[in-house]
């Protein structure tokens, strides 16, 4: 499954909705980046928190964001001017593209916190994304938005990596590069606890610990893991997952920025998980499961973790093989 072609992007119908609607809402879930061993090209999606865009076609040939409103804290912080915003920045790559002759106005409801390590940048683009694109008079395939979604997401993160854009795109688990992305096989026994601390972690700061070189001998065993880890998703093998889903390069590093993670991982494993590592550029952290009864008793001891280490925690309990952005309304 490809990109489609920069100059004659890919139709598709599955975003149609009725040709008179001028108003638009969607929802992009939250997601599990890098999913430890996949640094930058491995995520998936997750039932639990998400953020909805209403998009409104307008005359005037701009992109415009109206409000962001949402219970997260510091989403009232976040930039109103269409290109300092992950959002804004994805439609005004989308009109600039297409050669619109309208534009969008834009509202955002934040339910993503800021910092999380879930994707909360990501989602507000592709739900942008997935709104405006409905209000197309041929709306575009999943894979024609990826573009305009790593345009917008690079607002955020300074860099132009999909491990969060494309598994909302498309749901489940997604191998994302500078020009693909690839849902990957997924069984369906397969269940994940993902644990958000009141914690706030900046990705620029998340990204600043790994600038350092890292020796060959280690890359080497990484691709190892690597390996391993996308066989066992492939044959649905549960021991090739347990010993894939081990992070020798980013974790070490970004461990020391969360207080608590060396124990909440420990709790994971202690109850069964396949592998334990940081969500994203963290603080939250997630853990992989045979069972959604494994993950649900987990879930409850990771939490205990966090609180030893003084912090109140929220965890879910979800399919690994989790939603995609979906329309929700139009009028």
């Amino acid at each position: 499954m490809s990109a489609a072609s920069p100059s004659s992007p890919a139709r598709s119908d599955d975003d149609a909705i009725a040709p008179s609607a001028q108003q638009v809402s969607a929802f992009a879930p939250a997601s599990v980046g890098n999913i430890g061993v996949g640094f930058d090209v491995l995520g998936h999606s997750i039932q639990g928190p998400r953020d909805v865009a209403t998009v409104r076609r307008i005359a005037e040939p701009v992109v415009r964001i109206r409000a962001i409103r949402g219970d997260v804290p510091g989403a009232d912080s976040l930039p109103l001017q269409a290109e300092r915003n992950t959002a804004g920045q994805a439609l005004i790559s989308l009109r600039e593209k297409l050669g619109l002759a309208h534009g969008f106005e834009l509202e955002l409801d934040k339910g993503i916190a800021l910092g999380s390590g879930l994707g909360g940048s990501a989602a507000s683009c592709v739900a942008a994304l997935v709104a405006a694109n409905a209000l197309l008079a041929q709306p575009l395939s999943r894979e024609a938005l990826y573009e305009f979604a790593l345009d917008g997401e690079s607002v955020s993160s300074g860099s132009r990596h999909g491990d969060n854009v494309a598994p909302m795109l498309l749901g489940g688990v997604v191998m994302a590069t500078s020009t693909r992305m690839i849902a990957l096989s997924v069984p369906d026994w397969l269940y994940a606890v993902v644990v958000h601390p009141d914690q706030v972690l900046e990705t620029r700061r998340a990204r600043a610990v790994l600038s350092d070189p890292y020796p060959l001998s280690q890359v080497v065993k990484q691709s190892a893991h690597l390996a391993l880890f996308l066989t066992g998703l492939q044959r649905g093998d549960a021991q090739l997952l347990r010993e894939g889903l081990v992070d020798l390069l980013v974790e070490p590093r970004r461990a020391p920025l969360i207080p608590g993670f060396a124990e909440v991982k420990a709790a994971a494993l202690e109850h069964g998980a396949l592998g334990a590592s940081i969500s994203g550029a963290g603080p939250s952290c997630f853990a992989w499961f045979e069972t959604k009864t494994q993950a649900q008793i987990a879930a409850a001891a990771m939490r205990i973790a966090f609180a030893a280490a003084g912090f109140d925690s929220r965890a879910y309990v979800t399919p690994v093989a989790g939603p995609r952005a979906e329309v929700i309304g139009s009028v």
